[in-house]
């Protein structure tokens, strides 16, 4: 993927360890730092690292005028379905029913914006690069886990019954459960009428994104205590993406 660049913002590639190293120090920011989380205690060097680091390709979004890093993300391409134990996502939910894909996925993750910036120019230069490589690589499958902050589920039935009722996975697809502590919010909350206006802005700004593009999640959240999160599984098969919003993206894009 080439670098991007906006008005104000640009999106590259990482080309060396000191931009990996830059990316740990931002998501630690923004995803442990201040946060009653196991992870603060194992991490204590201020960096949110893993295994996975040292295989996924890491996406920097800067400010032009000043370098700053103001957001950044990492993928994981993988050649087909047969390839999808290698992922992040697998480790927490069984994902068997994406081994039939015989064409090239893309696992997102760790996405993060720096919680001094609001613009939202930050996110669309990130999906714009984003779609870039997609588009560039025949992609036809965009996953990750898209996560609410805490472990409470009472405070996004709203958000979890408007994804039981809208935007569960197809059948043929959807991840089954293999982490050990799980909400199973399709089935808890099958019955419950959500507020529309309560559950927007109760969900995540990546999982908005994500559902914009019409993706879809899993039934079940899954209980991470380490990172003090619930997440579901959040997938976007690229033709179902809405023709409006593909070619804001592929404009974006160029």
């Amino acid at each position: 993927m080439k670098g991007l660049r906006k008005p104000r913002y640009r999106a590259r590639i990482s080309t060396d360890p000191q931009d990996i190293l830059r990316a740990q120090k931002l998501r630690y920011l923004t995803f442990i730092a201040g946060r009653d989380t196991a992870a603060s205690d194992s991490r204590a060097s201020g960096l949110d690292m893993d295994a996975f680091d040292a295989i996924c390709r890491h996406v920097l979004v800067e400010e032009v005028r000043t370098g700053r890093l103001v957001c950044c993300f990492r993928f994981l391409p993988l050649a087909n379905g047969h390839e999808v134990d290698r992922s992040y996502s697998a480790q927490y939910y069984n994902l068997a029913a994406l081994q039939a894909i015989d064409a090239p996925m893309v696992e997102m993750g760790r996405f993060c914006i720096d919680p001094d910036y609001r613009d939202p120019d930050i996110l669309r230069v990130a999906w714009a690069a984003m779609t870039r490589y997609v588009d560039e690589n025949g992609v036809e499958l965009l996953f990750g886990c898209s996560s609410f902050h805490g472990t409470e589920a009472a405070q996004y039935y709203d958000a979890f019954a408007l994804l039981a009722e809208r935007h569960l996975a197809p059948k043929r697809l959807l991840p089954r459960v293999k982490a050990p502590r799980v909400f199973r919010f399709a089935r808890r909350l099958k019955l419950r009428k959500p507020d529309l206006k309560l559950a927007l802005k109760r969900m995540p700004p990546l999982l908005r994104a994500y559902l914009g593009m019409g993706g879809w999640v899993s039934d079940h959240a899954v209980i991470d205590k380490d990172l003090n999160t619930l997440h579901v599984f959040t997938g976007v098969e690229i033709k179902s993406v809405p023709s409006r919003r593909a070619r804001r993206l592929r404009s974006l894009a160029t």
